[in-house]
C-alpha cells in the first residue's frame, strides 16, 4: 500500500512541474458544488458575479505551498475589485489539512474535499490544480501545478477576466 502510495504521490508532482496551463476554447458552465468550510458551506452559486479562482491542494503537495503567498497577494489586490479565491483541501484527514494552513495561513476562503467527490467534478490531472471561473459562471482557465515564472501570466489572467 504505501508504494502505490508513493508512486501516486510521484505520478503528481511530476505533472506539477511538467504540465502545461490549460485554457478552454470551449466555455462551460463550471460544476456546481457545495463544500464545508470553518465556518459552514460555501456554494459555487453564491459567487455567481463574482471572478472564482478555485485553487485544489494537499498538504503533502510542495507547490501547494509555495503558491499560497501568491493566492494571499492576489486576493488581497483583487478581492475589493470581485475576485473569490476558493482553496479546496482533499486531505483525507482534516488535521493535516489544519497542519499545512497553519504553516501557510490562508487569507482567502478553504474548504474540505476530504472524500474527494468536488475533485472528480472538476477531474484533477495533478496537484495543485486551479480553475478559473467567469463572472456568468462560466470555467475559462484550468491550470496544472504551480511554478513562480507562471504568476505573472495568472496574475494577468484574473486581471483580464475582472475587466470585462
Amino acid at each position: 500500500m504505501m508504494k502505490l502510495n508513493t508512486l501516486g504521490v510521484l505520478a503528481a508532482v511530476a505533472a506539477c512541474l511538467c504540465a502545461p496551463p490549460t485554457w478552454s476554447a470551449d466555455l462551460r458552465d463550471a460544476p456546481a458544488f457545495s463544500v464545508a468550510s470553518d465556518t459552514g458551506n460555501l456554494r459555487l452559486a453564491d459567487f455567481k458575479g463574482k471572478v472564482v479562482y478555485i485553487d485544489f491542494f494537499a498538504s503533502w503537495c510542495g507547490p501547494c505551498r509555495s503558491s499560497f503567498k501568491w493566492l494571499n497577494d492576489t486576493h488581497d489586490k483583487h478581492a475589493a475589485n470581485g475576485l473569490v479565491i476558493l482553496a479546496i483541501n482533499v486531505d483525507k484527514e482534516r488535521d493535516l489539512a489544519a497542519q499545512f494552513l497553519k504553516q501557510n495561513p490562508a487569507r482567502f476562503r478553504v474548504g474540505y474535499d476530504a472524500e474527494g467527490s468536488i475533485a472528480q467534478l472538476y477531474q484533477l490531472k495533478g496537484m495543485p490544480s486551479s480553475y478559473l471561473i467567469d463572472r456568468k459562471g462560466q470555467l475559462r482557465a484550468a491550470h496544472v501545478g504551480f511554478r513562480d515564472k507562471d504568476r505573472v501570466a495568472r496574475t494577468d489572467d484574473i486581471a483580464s477576466l475582472l475587466a470585462e
